[in-house]
């Protein structure tokens, strides 16, 4: 592929992307322990989430539908709104960190949610999920999907509305979010209102033309990405087997799916396989709201949550909730 100017970041993100960007030291099973010691340090106590007393917040653990391991559930609930016994939305939540690394608690991801599960009365539910190489696919979706039947069997003693729950991801959690909601379509549910997907890791195959742009630029370049999906896949990673439920990207039938909300940078990896998706959500007849956000890069947003440009997102994201919510 013929190499291509890449695309400049948003001057008032440089800040924090110089601060975060890994100068040419790809990803490898050599340094998969100091990147999950470094994650793990980060990972916030349930008094932490409480934000101050903002939220109630438990964990459950739940049988995998395998049976032969737990799902960590972390139910966050605003206080406001914990004692009322009005049946309010959900936010099902799944974290990032490439398939490989990543906690249901890291208020990396969690803190933005937080805020809207707040101004919407939502629960907030941040799902765990067995991690690879050690449990390759289908195990982390396994994982998601036992969370949320249960969260669905379970609707009245937490609170929730069974109707309006939404699945939501980041990054790797947003490919689980798309992949989880082609799951419940082909199983035939259970119901899921809307899908969030911010920055979605959707597609094995590591090749777009923004993979190849944004190589060695973006946060998350080709050897994090590719690292990822071969931790999740294998030997199947880029060949003809790779199941929809894996990798999104790999869905010829897009039809029957929960309205989606879609948001990426334009400076990052993961910018085309976002614009694909859409697109073949909308060939599909389906409900999409697509963002590109210019000279973002990887979840800029969450590493610069004061610039202009990630309240805008974040202000597209809460309109788009508003509206889904109010529909289901």
């Amino acid at each position: 592929m013929t190499a291509i100017p890449a695309v400049p970041i948003d001057a008032t993100l440089l800040g924090g992307y110089r601060a975060v960007k890994e100068t040419g030291v790809p990803m490898s099973l050599e340094r998969l322990p100091k990147v999950r010691a470094e994650d793990a340090a980060e990972v916030s106590t349930l008094d932490e989430l409480q934000q101050g007393g903002r939220f109630e917040v438990v964990s459950r653990r739940v049988p995998s539908s395998s049976g032969r391991s737990e799902t960590e559930l972390l139910i966050c609930t605003p206080a406001a709104v914990a004692s009322s016994a009005t049946p309010r939305p959900a936010i099902y939540f799944m974290h990032g960190g490439g398939y490989f690394t990543g906690d249901p608690r890291h208020l990396f991801f969690l803190e933005p949610l937080l805020d809207e599960a707040e101004r919407f009365g939502a629960t907030l539910i941040s799902v765990g999920y067995r991690l690879a190489p050690e449990h390759p696919h289908p195990a982390p979706l396994d994982d998601v999907y036992a969370g949320l039947l249960w969260t669905a069997e379970h609707a009245d003693e937490l609170g929730v509305d069974a109707d309006r729950i939404i699945v939501a991801g980041t990054s790797t959690g947003g490919g689980l979010a798309a992949a989880l909601s082609l799951l419940v379509r082909d199983r035939g549910g259970p119901r899921v209102a809307g899908q969030l997907l911010m920055s979605p890791m959707l597609d094995d195959r590591n090749d777009s033309a923004s993979a190849h742009q944004m190589d060695s630029v973006d946060v998350w370049d080709r050897s994090w990405n590719g690292f990822g999906w071969k931790a999740l896949l294998g030997s199947l990673c880029g060949g003809p087997s790779v199941s929809p439920h894996a990798a999104p990207a790999r869905a010829t039938d897009l039809s029957g799916l929960p309205p989606a909300f879609i948001d990426v940078g334009s400076a990052e990896t993961l910018r085309d396989e976002a614009l694909a998706y859409a697109d073949g959500i909308w060939r599909a007849g389906g409900s999409a709201e697509l963002h590109v956000w210019a000279g973002g890069f990887h979840t800029f947003d969450l590493v610069v949550p004061d610039a202009e440009i990630s309240q805008a997102a974040r202000q597209a994201r809460r309109a788009w909730l508003k509206r889904v919510l109010a529909g289901s």
